[in-house]
């Protein structure tokens, strides 16, 4: 078969402990799924159901745990903001998941960052408009070397955090997620036909904030690892 022109590479990240790349087919990210992060939004965290919006699989930049990289400050925009997340990747798919297919559809776990070019969001969203400008541009979402969730999974105790420059900005456990990771597929199974190499950026803590050429963040998930994403 020929091709008009040549397709594109596929994305892969790296798995702990073992030399085969887990293949990325599409980022799912979760909006406003900490209570805390709902309210500074502006949201009403006991009355909203989930909500997803896509990030382009060409969007990630693979990481190694405990590792660094080194992004370009994105075009058209003057507000650059971080929000740490843990991710999810999927090694099953279909629909309408009950609890325990969504429980055994987790292949395993990330560190990442969804960059969000806030004042090409807060545009579009103020007219009514799909603000896919303000999350699904180049480089916006760093992610770790997956962990198999035979080797770690989450627990209500585990914190996430973000800092920049070495000040912390973002600080909380697992604990406030509104909608448990499990609870997430499921609710995500229902909107879309689900399949392996999918992965989930499921929400992030209160505080967001900006963050410019120069800083570098550093998100951490305990027991999980980091990443350090430094701006150019």
């Amino acid at each position: 078969m020929s091709y008009v022109f040549n397709p594109a590479p596929v994305v892969l990240l790296p798995i702990v402990g073992a030399s085969e790349r887990f293949p990325v087919r599409r980022v799912f990210c979760v909006g406003r799924n900490y209570a805390a992060h709902a309210i500074e939004m502006g949201d009403d965290p006991t009355r909203d159901e989930p909500f997803f919006f896509c990030k382009d699989r060409e969007c990630v930049v693979p990481v190694d745990l405990n590792q660094s990289v080194s992004i370009a400050y994105p075009s058209a925009t003057q507000q650059l903001e971080y929000e740490a997340e843990l991710v999810v990747a999927l090694s099953q798919g279909g629909s309408d998941f009950t609890l325990e297919q969504a429980k055994a559809a987790v292949y395993g776990y990330a560190v990442g960052i969804d960059l969000t070019r806030r004042d090409l969001q807060s545009a579009a969203k103020a007219k009514g408009r799909p603000w896919d400008a303000g999350k699904a541009f180049d480089q916006s979402a760093p992610i770790s070397a997956i962990v198999p969730q035979s080797i770690w999974a989450p627990s209500p105790e585990s914190v996430i955090s973000l800092s920049v420059d070495g000040i912390e900005k973002q600080n909380s456990t697992l604990s406030c997620l509104i909608w448990s990771v499990p609870e997430l597929i499921v609710k995500l199974s229902q909107q879309f036909s689900l399949a392996p190499g999918d992965v989930i950026l499921t929400g992030t803590p209160e505080n967001v904030g900006p963050v410019v050429a120069g800083e570098t963040m550093m998100v951490t998930v305990a027991g999980l690892g980091s990443i350090q994403v430094t701006i150019n």
